[in-house]
């Protein structure tokens, strides 16, 4: 609910004159400023909550899809992959053709 929702502009002025008898014009700042820190570090703190909670559910969510994913198998019929570097019989790799052809 928004603060216009519940209280209305003659309300307002009424607890704003009724601040003002009470405080003071010279305290009425100071404890405005108060106020204003107090709701802000609230603020902050529950948009850092929620942020957490968001993140922990995404988590959730995620371990929850990679379970529900069956285990993936080997494709069949398929070829394997060549080494990239062929041994010789001697043991030693083998030259690339590019590597033997000479200079010219």
């Amino acid at each position: 609910m928004q603060y216009h929702e519940r209280m209305g502009f003659s309300e307002t002025i009424f607890l704003f004159f009724l601040a003002l008898l009470i405080f003071g014009p010279k305290k009425l700042p100071e404890i405005a400023r108060q106020v204003g820190k107090v709701l802000n570090d609230l603020r902050r703190a529950s948009n850092e909550f929620k942020a957490q909670i968001e993140t922990e559910i995404s988590h959730l969510e995620l371990e929850q899809q990679r379970s529900a994913l069956p285990a993936s198998e080997k494709p069949k019929n398929t070829v394997a992959a060549l080494p990239s570097v062929s041994a010789t019989s001697s043991g030693q790799p083998e030259q690339s053709a590019m590597a033997k052809v000479p200079d010219a």
